[in-house]
Protein backbone atom coordinates (compact mmCIF):
# COMPACT_ATOMS: atom_id res chain seq x y z
CA UNK A 1 0.00 0.00 0.00
CA UNK A 2 1.10 3.67 -0.96
CA UNK A 3 2.45 5.80 1.83
CA UNK A 4 0.89 9.37 1.59
CA UNK A 5 2.69 12.40 1.27
CA UNK A 6 2.54 16.26 1.46
CA UNK A 7 4.43 19.23 1.16
CA UNK A 8 6.25 20.44 4.10
CA UNK A 9 7.26 23.96 4.67
CA UNK A 10 10.85 25.68 4.29
CA UNK A 11 10.99 26.61 8.19
CA UNK A 12 9.85 22.95 8.56
CA UNK A 13 12.16 21.63 6.55
CA UNK A 14 14.93 23.21 8.54
CA UNK A 15 14.18 21.72 12.17
CA UNK A 16 13.72 18.53 10.77
CA UNK A 17 16.86 18.62 8.59
CA UNK A 18 19.31 20.35 11.18
CA UNK A 19 22.13 22.46 10.67
CA UNK A 20 22.19 21.41 6.77
CA UNK A 21 22.01 24.62 5.32
CA UNK A 22 24.85 27.34 4.77
CA UNK A 23 25.22 29.89 2.90
CA UNK A 24 26.53 27.93 -0.47
CA UNK A 25 28.83 31.75 -1.13
CA UNK A 26 30.59 30.37 2.35
CA UNK A 27 31.29 26.94 1.48
CA UNK A 28 32.59 27.96 -2.34
CA UNK A 29 29.35 26.76 -3.65
CA UNK A 30 26.77 29.74 -5.11
CA UNK A 31 27.47 32.68 -5.55
CA UNK A 32 25.68 35.06 -8.28
CA UNK A 33 29.09 37.18 -8.21
CA UNK A 34 30.63 34.19 -10.29
CA UNK A 35 30.00 32.30 -13.87
CA UNK A 36 28.97 29.53 -13.28
CA UNK A 37 25.85 26.15 -13.47
CA UNK A 38 24.10 25.28 -10.82
CA UNK A 39 20.91 22.81 -10.60
CA UNK A 40 17.85 24.67 -9.78
CA UNK A 41 16.52 24.97 -6.36
CA UNK A 42 19.81 24.37 -4.53
CA UNK A 43 20.18 28.34 -4.18
CA UNK A 44 19.96 27.87 -0.19
CA UNK A 45 20.34 24.37 0.38
CA UNK A 46 21.59 21.56 -1.35
CA UNK A 47 18.51 19.43 0.65
CA UNK A 48 14.75 20.43 -1.16
CA UNK A 49 11.96 19.16 -0.01
CA UNK A 50 10.30 16.27 -2.67
CA UNK A 51 6.62 15.62 -2.19
CA UNK A 52 5.19 12.75 -2.76
CA UNK A 53 1.60 12.48 -2.77
CA UNK A 54 1.31 9.25 -4.91
CA UNK A 55 3.37 7.27 -7.16
CA UNK A 56 4.16 7.75 -9.49
CA UNK A 57 5.22 10.90 -8.54
CA UNK A 58 7.34 13.57 -9.91
CA UNK A 59 9.75 16.45 -9.42
CA UNK A 60 10.97 18.44 -12.39
CA UNK A 61 14.99 19.18 -11.94
CA UNK A 62 16.62 21.65 -14.66
CA UNK A 63 20.07 23.45 -14.23
CA UNK A 64 20.71 26.70 -14.43
CA UNK A 65 23.44 29.80 -15.72
CA UNK A 66 23.97 32.67 -13.72
CA UNK A 67 24.43 34.11 -17.27
CA UNK A 68 22.78 33.76 -20.40
CA UNK A 69 25.00 31.49 -22.54
CA UNK A 70 25.87 32.33 -25.85
CA UNK A 71 25.57 28.97 -27.48
CA UNK A 72 24.17 25.49 -26.56
CA UNK A 73 25.27 24.55 -23.56
CA UNK A 74 24.30 20.49 -22.37
CA UNK A 75 24.63 19.11 -19.08
CA UNK A 76 24.42 15.85 -18.02
CA UNK A 77 22.93 14.39 -14.69
CA UNK A 78 23.17 10.89 -12.85
CA UNK A 79 21.62 9.46 -9.79
CA UNK A 80 24.46 8.92 -7.76
CA UNK A 81 22.39 7.59 -4.38
CA UNK A 82 26.41 6.58 -2.74
CA UNK A 83 26.47 10.59 -1.97
CA UNK A 84 23.61 9.73 0.71
CA UNK A 85 26.57 8.60 3.08
CA UNK A 86 28.90 11.40 1.87
CA UNK A 87 26.42 13.82 2.99
CA UNK A 88 25.57 12.24 6.39
CA UNK A 89 29.67 12.20 7.61
CA UNK A 90 29.73 15.61 6.37
CA UNK A 91 26.76 16.60 8.06
CA UNK A 92 25.88 14.81 10.97
CA UNK A 93 22.75 13.31 9.98
CA UNK A 94 21.06 10.02 8.73
CA UNK A 95 19.28 9.95 6.08
CA UNK A 96 19.30 6.78 3.65
CA UNK A 97 19.03 6.53 -0.04
CA UNK A 98 16.34 5.88 -1.68
CA UNK A 99 15.68 2.09 -3.11
CA UNK A 100 17.37 1.83 -6.32
CA UNK A 101 14.05 0.26 -7.96
CA UNK A 102 12.05 2.99 -6.55
CA UNK A 103 13.56 5.77 -8.34
CA UNK A 104 14.07 6.71 -11.85
CA UNK A 105 15.89 9.88 -13.82
CA UNK A 106 13.77 10.28 -16.78
CA UNK A 107 16.53 12.02 -19.17
CA UNK A 108 20.10 12.40 -18.11
CA UNK A 109 21.13 15.30 -20.35
CA UNK A 110 19.20 18.70 -20.37
CA UNK A 111 20.76 21.63 -22.75
CA UNK A 112 20.64 25.21 -22.09
CA UNK A 113 19.51 26.78 -25.24
CA UNK A 114 21.87 30.31 -26.34
CA UNK A 115 20.45 33.37 -25.52
CA UNK A 116 19.12 31.73 -22.18
CA UNK A 117 19.89 30.58 -18.52
CA UNK A 118 17.43 28.01 -17.59
CA UNK A 119 17.72 24.33 -18.99
CA UNK A 120 15.16 22.12 -20.29
CA UNK A 121 13.90 19.98 -18.03
CA UNK A 122 14.18 16.20 -16.77
CA UNK A 123 12.01 14.20 -14.28
CA UNK A 124 13.00 12.51 -11.01
CA UNK A 125 10.72 9.96 -10.96
CA UNK A 126 9.23 7.91 -7.34
CA UNK A 127 7.53 5.22 -8.87
CA UNK A 128 7.32 2.65 -5.87
CA UNK A 129 7.10 3.28 -1.82
CA UNK A 130 6.60 -0.49 -1.14
CA UNK A 131 9.65 -0.98 0.21
CA UNK A 132 9.82 2.16 2.53
CA UNK A 133 10.58 1.52 5.97
CA UNK A 134 8.28 3.75 8.35
CA UNK A 135 10.94 5.98 10.40
CA UNK A 136 13.33 6.17 7.79
CA UNK A 137 13.96 9.49 5.87
CA UNK A 138 14.79 8.65 2.80
CA UNK A 139 17.10 11.05 -0.24
CA UNK A 140 17.68 10.84 -3.78
CA UNK A 141 21.39 12.62 -5.13
CA UNK A 142 20.85 13.61 -8.53
CA UNK A 143 24.59 15.10 -9.57
CA UNK A 144 26.43 17.22 -12.47
CA UNK A 145 28.55 14.78 -14.15
CA UNK A 146 29.30 16.68 -17.48
CA UNK A 147 29.33 20.21 -19.18
CA UNK A 148 30.10 20.31 -22.62
CA UNK A 149 29.85 23.61 -24.52
CA UNK A 150 31.26 25.74 -22.11
CA UNK A 151 34.35 26.16 -19.72
CA UNK A 152 32.30 27.89 -17.01
CA UNK A 153 32.76 25.70 -13.69
CA UNK A 154 29.68 23.69 -12.39
CA UNK A 155 29.28 25.78 -8.46
CA UNK A 156 30.49 23.42 -6.12
CA UNK A 157 27.69 23.91 -3.61
CA UNK A 158 25.04 23.01 -5.95
CA UNK A 159 26.49 19.95 -8.32
CA UNK A 160 24.47 17.64 -6.32
CA UNK A 161 20.76 18.33 -5.60
CA UNK A 162 19.29 16.12 -2.71
CA UNK A 163 16.28 15.50 -2.68
CA UNK A 164 14.53 15.06 0.76
CA UNK A 165 11.58 12.64 0.61
CA UNK A 166 8.24 14.32 2.65
CA UNK A 167 5.12 12.29 3.82
CA UNK A 168 2.75 12.30 6.00
CA UNK A 169 2.33 9.49 8.82
CA UNK A 170 -1.38 8.95 9.95
CA UNK A 171 -0.73 6.77 13.34
CA UNK A 172 -3.13 5.43 15.63
CA UNK A 173 -2.07 6.86 19.49
CA UNK A 174 -3.93 6.25 23.24
CA UNK A 175 -6.28 8.32 24.38
CA UNK A 176 -5.04 8.60 27.88
CA UNK A 177 -7.55 7.21 30.48
CA UNK A 178 -7.41 7.14 34.29
CA UNK A 179 -8.42 3.29 34.10
CA UNK A 180 -5.89 1.93 32.22
CA UNK A 181 -3.13 3.93 35.01
CA UNK A 182 -0.90 1.52 35.82
CA UNK A 183 2.88 -0.46 36.06
CA UNK A 184 4.35 -2.78 33.66
CA UNK A 185 8.06 -4.61 35.49
CA UNK A 186 9.37 -6.07 32.73
CA UNK A 187 11.55 -9.09 33.41
CA UNK A 188 14.87 -7.80 32.62
CA UNK A 189 16.72 -4.47 32.59
CA UNK A 190 18.22 -1.74 30.37
CA UNK A 191 21.34 -0.64 31.90
CA UNK A 192 21.57 2.98 31.57
CA UNK A 193 24.81 5.75 32.47
CA UNK A 194 24.14 7.90 29.63
CA UNK A 195 20.31 7.89 28.25
CA UNK A 196 17.63 9.76 25.43
CA UNK A 197 14.14 9.22 26.57
CA UNK A 198 11.72 10.09 23.60
CA UNK A 199 7.92 10.55 23.88
CA UNK A 200 5.05 12.23 21.52
CA UNK A 201 2.30 14.12 23.70
CA UNK A 202 -1.02 15.84 22.49
CA UNK A 203 -2.23 17.42 25.38
CA UNK A 204 -6.00 18.55 26.28
CA UNK A 205 -6.61 18.99 29.68
CA UNK A 206 -3.78 21.22 30.11
CA UNK A 207 -5.24 24.19 33.19
CA UNK A 208 -3.37 26.26 34.79
CA UNK A 209 -5.27 25.97 38.48
CA UNK A 210 -5.48 22.19 37.95
CA UNK A 211 -3.73 19.72 40.35
CA UNK A 212 -0.22 18.15 39.16
CA UNK A 213 -0.65 16.24 35.85
CA UNK A 214 1.56 13.52 35.75
CA UNK A 215 1.39 11.40 33.24
CA UNK A 216 4.40 9.47 32.44
CA UNK A 217 7.33 7.61 34.72
CA UNK A 218 9.98 5.23 33.49
CA UNK A 219 11.85 3.39 36.55
CA UNK A 220 13.49 1.30 38.05
CA UNK A 221 11.78 -1.89 39.50
CA UNK A 222 11.90 -0.20 43.00
CA UNK A 223 11.05 3.04 41.29
CA UNK A 224 14.31 3.91 43.34
CA UNK A 225 15.82 6.16 40.15
CA UNK A 226 13.10 7.26 37.78
CA UNK A 227 12.09 9.84 34.89
CA UNK A 228 8.97 11.69 36.01
CA UNK A 229 7.22 13.63 33.89
CA UNK A 230 4.07 15.85 35.44
CA UNK A 231 2.79 19.64 34.44
CA UNK A 232 1.62 22.09 36.87
CA UNK A 233 3.70 21.28 40.06
CA UNK A 234 3.76 23.87 42.20
CA UNK A 235 1.74 26.49 39.88
CA UNK A 236 4.03 26.65 37.15
CA UNK A 237 1.86 27.63 34.99
CA UNK A 238 1.85 24.98 31.82
CA UNK A 239 5.34 24.13 32.11
CA UNK A 240 6.24 20.78 32.02
CA UNK A 241 8.31 19.50 35.33
CA UNK A 242 11.56 17.19 34.66
CA UNK A 243 12.59 14.78 37.66
CA UNK A 244 15.25 12.30 36.51
CA UNK A 245 17.60 10.63 38.76
CA UNK A 246 18.39 13.19 41.47
CA UNK A 247 17.77 16.52 38.77
CA UNK A 248 14.49 18.22 38.64
CA UNK A 249 13.80 21.16 36.66
CA UNK A 250 11.20 22.67 34.73
CA UNK A 251 10.39 23.89 31.44
CA UNK A 252 11.04 27.13 29.85
CA UNK A 253 8.29 26.02 27.60
CA UNK A 254 4.30 26.78 28.54
CA UNK A 255 2.64 24.00 26.81
CA UNK A 256 -0.60 23.97 24.88
CA UNK A 257 -3.46 22.19 24.42
CA UNK A 258 -4.21 20.61 20.91
CA UNK A 259 -0.93 20.21 19.33
CA UNK A 260 1.81 17.50 19.10
CA UNK A 261 4.30 17.65 21.16
CA UNK A 262 8.06 15.42 21.01
CA UNK A 263 10.05 14.93 24.08
CA UNK A 264 13.37 14.39 24.36
CA UNK A 265 15.05 13.90 27.60
CA UNK A 266 18.91 13.37 27.57
CA UNK A 267 21.72 12.99 30.05
CA UNK A 268 25.06 12.60 28.46
CA UNK A 269 26.56 12.13 31.78
CA UNK A 270 27.52 16.17 32.53
CA UNK A 271 24.21 17.67 31.79
CA UNK A 272 20.30 16.50 31.44
CA UNK A 273 18.25 18.20 29.19
CA UNK A 274 14.96 18.82 27.71
CA UNK A 275 14.29 19.28 23.83
CA UNK A 276 10.74 19.88 22.62
CA UNK A 277 10.31 19.48 18.84
CA UNK A 278 14.15 19.16 18.29
CA UNK A 279 14.66 22.19 20.06
CA UNK A 280 16.98 22.79 23.13
CA UNK A 281 14.41 23.99 25.91
CA UNK A 282 16.35 23.62 29.21
CA UNK A 283 19.42 22.11 30.52
CA UNK A 284 21.12 21.87 34.02
CA UNK A 285 24.56 20.38 34.69
CA UNK A 286 23.96 16.81 36.19
CA UNK A 287 24.25 12.83 35.80
CA UNK A 288 22.06 10.12 36.96
CA UNK A 289 22.34 9.71 40.50
CA UNK A 290 25.26 7.13 41.48
CA UNK A 291 26.29 6.72 37.52
CA UNK A 292 23.53 4.67 36.09
CA UNK A 293 20.00 3.08 36.62
CA UNK A 294 18.44 -0.13 34.97
CA UNK A 295 15.17 1.14 33.75
CA UNK A 296 12.19 -2.09 34.52
CA UNK A 297 8.94 -0.30 34.86
CA UNK A 298 6.34 2.12 33.09
CA UNK A 299 3.80 3.45 34.52
CA UNK A 300 1.24 4.81 32.87
CA UNK A 301 -0.33 7.84 34.20
CA UNK A 302 -0.26 8.63 37.97
CA UNK A 303 -1.43 5.27 39.65
CA UNK A 304 -0.73 4.91 43.29
CA UNK A 305 -3.75 4.62 45.60
CA UNK A 306 -6.66 7.64 44.58
CA UNK A 307 -4.27 9.65 42.38
CA UNK A 308 -5.28 8.38 39.21
CA UNK A 309 -8.04 10.44 39.21
CA UNK A 310 -7.13 13.88 40.89
CA UNK A 311 -3.54 14.09 39.16
CA UNK A 312 -5.06 12.75 35.61
CA UNK A 313 -4.20 14.18 32.51
CA UNK A 314 -5.85 14.34 29.27
CA UNK A 315 -3.88 13.63 26.63
CA UNK A 316 -2.73 11.50 23.52
CA UNK A 317 0.31 9.43 23.39
CA UNK A 318 2.66 7.97 20.92
CA UNK A 319 6.03 6.88 20.19
CA UNK A 320 8.02 6.05 23.56
CA UNK A 321 11.49 5.42 22.98
CA UNK A 322 14.43 4.55 25.07
CA UNK A 323 18.08 5.07 23.65
CA UNK A 324 21.15 3.92 25.57
CA UNK A 325 23.29 6.95 24.51
CA UNK A 326 22.46 10.98 24.64
CA UNK A 327 21.04 11.68 21.30
CA UNK A 328 22.31 15.03 19.48
CA UNK A 329 20.03 18.03 18.04
CA UNK A 330 20.00 16.98 14.72
CA UNK A 331 19.39 13.25 15.41
CA UNK A 332 16.21 14.45 17.24
CA UNK A 333 15.12 17.05 14.82
CA UNK A 334 15.32 13.89 11.83
CA UNK A 335 13.06 11.56 13.80
CA UNK A 336 10.14 13.50 14.67
CA UNK A 337 7.34 11.26 13.81
CA UNK A 338 9.43 8.05 13.66
CA UNK A 339 12.72 6.53 13.94
CA UNK A 340 14.07 3.07 12.51
CA UNK A 341 13.66 0.02 14.47
CA UNK A 342 16.71 -1.05 13.77
CA UNK A 343 18.88 2.13 14.77
CA UNK A 344 21.77 1.64 16.57
CA UNK A 345 21.71 2.40 20.41
CA UNK A 346 17.74 2.11 20.56
CA UNK A 347 17.04 -0.41 23.14
CA UNK A 348 13.15 -0.29 23.15
CA UNK A 349 10.60 1.60 20.99
CA UNK A 350 6.70 1.48 21.62
CA UNK A 351 4.80 2.94 18.90
CA UNK A 352 1.86 2.24 20.07
CA UNK A 353 0.47 1.97 16.58
CA UNK A 354 -1.42 -1.33 16.93
CA UNK A 355 -4.96 -0.06 17.03
CA UNK A 356 -6.92 -2.51 19.04
CA UNK A 357 -6.08 -4.39 21.74
CA UNK A 358 -3.84 -4.31 25.12
CA UNK A 359 -0.57 -5.80 23.66
CA UNK A 360 1.64 -3.17 23.37
CA UNK A 361 5.00 -4.69 20.99
CA UNK A 362 8.21 -3.27 20.93
CA UNK A 363 9.13 -2.44 17.69
CA UNK A 364 13.14 -2.69 18.62
CA UNK A 365 12.88 -6.34 18.38
CA UNK A 366 14.78 -6.43 22.08
CA UNK A 367 12.09 -8.02 23.96
CA UNK A 368 10.06 -5.50 26.07
CA UNK A 369 6.87 -6.11 24.58
CA UNK A 370 4.00 -5.08 27.23
CA UNK A 371 1.03 -6.78 28.07
CA UNK A 372 -1.43 -4.46 29.97
CA UNK A 373 -3.46 -7.23 31.61
CA UNK A 374 -0.73 -8.12 33.65
CA UNK A 375 0.16 -4.78 35.04
CA UNK A 376 0.12 -3.69 39.18
CA UNK A 377 -0.14 -0.70 41.19
CA UNK A 378 -0.76 0.22 44.74
CA UNK A 379 -4.84 0.70 45.37
CA UNK A 380 -3.83 1.66 48.68
CA UNK A 381 -1.39 3.06 50.57
CA UNK A 382 1.10 0.50 51.95
CA UNK A 383 -0.70 -1.82 50.55
CA UNK A 384 1.84 -3.26 47.98
CA UNK A 385 1.28 -3.88 44.29
CA UNK A 386 -1.61 -5.69 43.25
CA UNK A 387 -3.11 -7.13 39.78
CA UNK A 388 -5.23 -4.51 37.79
CA UNK A 389 -6.24 -6.85 34.61
CA UNK A 390 -8.91 -4.50 34.56
CA UNK A 391 -6.29 -1.40 33.37
CA UNK A 392 -6.63 -3.60 29.66
CA UNK A 393 -10.20 -2.91 29.38
CA UNK A 394 -9.75 1.16 30.02
CA UNK A 395 -6.92 1.29 26.45
CA UNK A 396 -8.55 3.71 24.45
CA UNK A 397 -7.10 3.87 20.45
CA UNK A 398 -7.46 6.52 18.27
CA UNK A 399 -6.53 7.17 15.34
CA UNK A 400 -8.21 10.60 12.92
CA UNK A 401 -7.00 13.95 11.19
CA UNK A 402 -5.55 14.64 14.56
CA UNK A 403 -3.03 11.72 14.39
CA UNK A 404 -1.02 13.16 11.45
CA UNK A 405 2.86 13.81 11.50
CA UNK A 406 5.01 15.53 8.14
CA UNK A 407 8.54 13.55 8.04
Amino acid sequence: MNIKYHIISAALLLLMGGAMVTSCKNDGGFDYDHAGFYISDTEASPVVTFAVEDTPASYNLTVQSTKQVDNDVNVTLALDLAKVEEYNKINGTSYQQIPANAVQLENTQVTIKAGTAMSTSTVVKVVSTEDFIEGVTYVIPVTVTNVSGSDDEVLPGSKTIYLRISRIINFFSIQANSGASSNFIFEKTIPLSTLTYEMRIYPQGLNRTNYPQRFLALEQADESKSLLLRFNEANSDNKLQVKLAGNTFLSNTEFENGQWYLLSIVCDGSNVSLYVNGELDASISGSIEGGSLNFQRYEMGMSWTNYPRQQFFAHRFSEIRIWDYARSATEIRGSMCAVDPKSEGLKAYWKFNEGEGYIFKDSSGNGFDMDWSKTKREKRENQGLVDTPEAANAIQWVKDDINKCVQ
